[in-house]
């Protein structure tokens, strides 16, 4: 996966490189949800992750396990809550994630399940936050 680096040198000089991101790891997000390859940037207090989900992935039932916003980079995939919504979304919209603490339902879901949608991997960015400002009603970003 591949950006654009703006840097300033040690003159005081701004610069443009192309880089790649290359220490993707094949592990899963959260218990329950299927391996991806995760590449995690970590600054305190926030990290960063670039996910790609292979064609066919499916995250079982788990919860987010930071409250995190997660923005589709390329290609589509897929959320489905507890209470039977199903969304796809696509490059530039926008997902957050504050399931924590759920409880199992009848069924024993428990969070949601995502995964991809198509013939292509799905790339997501994900930032990770300590804690939900928002937690426990939604729409808390304003």
């Amino acid at each position: 996966v591949s950006y654009w680096h703006v840097w300033t040198d040690e003159n005081g000089v701004s610069h443009q490189n192309h880089c790649e991101l290359s220490a993707f790891k094949l592990q899963s997000i959260s218990e329950g949800a299927a391996p991806s390859w995760i590449d995690k940037q970590s600054t305190p207090g926030t990290s960063v992750l670039v996910v790609v989900q292979p064609v066919g992935w499916v995250g079982e039932w788990h919860e987010n396990p930071k409250p995190q916003w997660i923005v589709p980079l390329s290609r589509r995939w897929f959320v489905e809550t507890m209470d039977g919504k199903h969304v796809e979304m696509g490059p530039g919209e926008v997902s957050f994630g504050g399931d924590q603490n759920c409880k199992a339902d009848a069924q024993g879901r428990k969070g949601h399940r995502s995964g991809t949608v198509g013939n292509q991997p799905s790339v997501n960015l994900i930032v990770q936050l300590e804690k939900d400002p928002s937690a426990g009603k939604p729409c808390g970003f304003k």
